[in-house]
């Protein structure tokens, strides 16, 4: 069963029902996390199958017991050759829960919280080389301040570069509240909590190459759909969202969009949704970290 304490899965019921499962169907949950979304898809298959993957190697013990399910512990960026691997050329549903989940939050030693004290670590899988320290100490100031302007979305990028750059020299910024305090002389004064967030985040990304992994993941959903095959996504802020609308509108990740002689569009994929589906109040209320999620859905065509 799936441990809520590990990750509350955000807009459950809109995700699943995005995936219009057929109960002899074969579906791919990229982001198995707690179990949360995986339960809910089981729940609607007979003699369905569902692949499952995650990197990070805690969520192997949300496992459930069942035949129908087989897991796979690697980055979803990898989904085409594990598939084909097992013999798989085909499936009827794909759903990504982008973002970090509640049990990697909690923990301190993973280092992804602005609210406690932990190694400034930041790997979703622990075999990775890349640590959000070794990017502190090592980057040159225009690739940090490239990071935080792209990732961060940090108007400020400059700054926080160049202060990183000074304070390294001096101490080793190897845990979460040293890179705060040295970030204090650049930390806008009255919103400090968003500032920390958008620099985490940007680390985050690069330490995990998240960008990269979504753009190598959604090109595959193209050839791995079947006709009539649904692409269920959760973003949770614009950089993700933007890759997401583009590749369902245009078959692209740039947006770019063709049409033949007649005028009409030529997609591999057709949203299901015109606009996102958020959260509504009372699931804001009981889970804070769906404030930001947006589900966009599209289906494979024939």
């Amino acid at each position: 069963m799936e441990n809520e304490a590990y990750h509350v899965p955000v807009l459950l019921q809109p995700s699943v029902n995005g995936l219009n499962i057929s109960p002899n169907g074969t579906y791919v949950d990229v982001t198995f996390g707690g179990g949360g979304h995986s339960i809910e898809i089981l729940k609607l298959l007979d003699k369905g199958r569902l692949i499952a993957f995650d990197q990070d190697p805690d969520a192997k013990k949300n496992l459930p017991a069942d035949d129908r399910i087989l897991f796979v512990d690697q980055n979803f960026r990898f989904m085409r050759n594990f598939l084909q691997f097992n013999g798989i050329t085909h499936v009827d549903g794909i759903l990504a829960d982008l973002g970090v989940s509640s049990h990697q939050f909690n923990v301190d030693a993973r280092g992804f919280s602005t609210r406690t004290d932990g190694p400034l670590d930041m790997r979703m899988s622990q075999n990775g080389e890349k640590t959000a320290e070794k990017i502190v100490m090592t980057y040159t100031e225009d690739r940090l301040k490239q990071m935080f302007w792209l990732y961060g979305e940090l108007k400020n990028a400059g700054k926080i570069a160049r202060q990183l750059l000074i304070k390294r020299e001096e101490i080793k910024i190897n845990t979460t509240e040293k890179l705060k305090e040295v970030l204090l002389p650049v930390t806008p004064r009255y919103d400090d909590y968003r500032f920390l967030a958008q620099v985490f985040q940007a680390l985050r990304i690069e330490v995990n190459e998240e960008l990269k992994a979504l753009e190598e993941l959604l090109i595959q959903t193209i050839e791995v759909l079947a006709p009539d095959g649904r692409l269920v996504v959760i973003s949770y802020h614009s950089l993700e969202d933007r890759v997401v609308k583009n590749i369902m509108r245009s078959g692209n990740l740039k947006g770019q969009q063709e049409k033949d002689f007649f005028g009409n569009l030529i997609r591999p994929l057709e949203p299901v949704n015109r606009k996102p589906i958020v959260p509504d109040s009372s699931e804001i209320e009981t889970n804070s970290r769906a404030r930001s999620a947006k589900l966009r859905v599209a289906q494979r065509n024939k």
